[in-house]
C-alpha cells in the first residue's frame, strides 16, 4: 500500500498555555479532498500550517509524501504544496500572466515553458490567456481573482494543495460557480487537497471526506454521507443551520 500524501500522528500544538491542536491523527491519500470544518479558533488554519511547516508541533509527527516535515528542506517542502487563501494575495502590480508564472520563474523554468504552463492553467480555470493574461488584478472580479489564485497555486504542478477559506469572501452565486469549477478541475488534475471552511454545506459539497475540529481535536472524519448522519454533538451543531435552511425550503433531509 502506497504511503499517504499527508500523515499526522498524535500532532499536538499549543500557543502559550492554550491548546491549538490536541493529538490529531489524520491520514490523507493521494487525490483525496479533505474538507476541514469547525467553529472559529478550533485549529483549522493551524493544521494547514503544520502541514507546510510554518508551525512546528510540540508532539507528534507530520509527514508529507512519506517524509517527516522535520526532515524536509523548508523550501523543497513548500514547492510540493500549492496554497490558496481567501484574500488570494495576488501581486497588484503584476499581470495575471506574471502572477501565475511567478513560482515557475523563481524555479528557473525557461520562458517558453512558463508561457505554455500559464496558458494551460488559465484555460483550466476558465480564463483564456488571450483575454485575461495581460490584465491586472484590479481589472478582475472577485471570482476571477480567485480563479487566478488557484491557477498560481497549481503553476509548478505540486502534488498537494492547501486551501484556507478560498471562497469565503464571495457571494453565494459566485461561490456555487467556483464549487463546480473546483470539482471539474480536481477531476482533471487529481491533487491531494486540504480545504478549510466555516461552511458545512461547502465541506459536504467539495470533500471526499469531511473532518470536524472542536477545541483542537479532530472529533470526526468521514465521507459526507456519514458525516451528515453523525451523532457527535459538535458535528450536529455544525449541521443544524443547514438542516434549518432545508426545512424552511420544505426539504426534511
Amino acid at each position: 500500500m502506497a504511503p499517504a500524501d499527508i500523515e499526522l500522528a498524535g500532532v499536538t500544538l499549543t500557543r502559550g498555555a492554550t491548546p491549538v491542536l490536541r493529538a490529531v491523527d489524520l491520514s490523507i491519500g493521494a487525490g483525496e479532498t479533505v474538507a476541514l470544518v469547525g467553529r472559529s479558533g478550533t485549529g483549522k488554519s493551524s493544521l494547514l500550517k503544520v502541514i507546510n511547516g510554518l508551525l512546528r508541533p510540540e508532539a507528534g509527527v507530520v509527514s508529507v509524501c512519506g517524509q517527516p516535515t522535520s526532515e524536509w528542506n523548508p523550501y523543497e517542502l513548500r514547492r510540493r504544496i500549492g496554497y490558496v487563501l481567501q484574500e488570494i494575495a495576488l501581486f497588484p502590480h503584476l499581470t495575471v500572466h506574471a502572477n501565475v508564472g511567478l513560482v515557475p520563474r523563481l524555479l528557473g523554468w525557461e520562458a517558453a515553458r512558463i508561457e505554455a504552463r500559464t496558458a494551460e492553467l488559465l484555460d483550466l480555470v476558465g480564463l483564456p490567456a488571450s483575454t485575461f493574461a495581460a490584465r491586472h488584478p484590479h481589472e478582475l472580479s472577485g471570482g476571477q481573482r480567485q480563479r487566478v489564485g488557484v491557477a498560481r497555486a497549481l503553476a509548478a504542478d505540486p502534488p498537494i494543495l492547501l486551501m484556507d477559506e478560498p471562497f469565503g469572501a464571495l457571494d453565494p452565486i459566485t461561490r456555487g460557480e467556483l464549487h463546480a469549477e473546483f470539482r471539474a478541475i480536481q477531476a482533471r488534475v487529481r491533487k491531494t487537497v486540504v480545504l478549510v471552511t466555516h461552511d458545512m454545506a461547502e465541506a459536504l459539497a467539495l470533500g471526499t471526506r469531511v473532518g470536524v475540529l472542536a477545541g483542537g481535536a479532530l472529533v470526526a472524519c468521514d465521507t459526507p454521507a456519514r458525516i451528515a448522519a453523525h451523532d457527535d454533538p459538535h458535528v450536529r451543531a455544525l449541521l443544524q443551520p443547514l438542516r434549518e435552511a432545508r426545512a424552511a425550503l420544505g426539504d426534511d433531509r
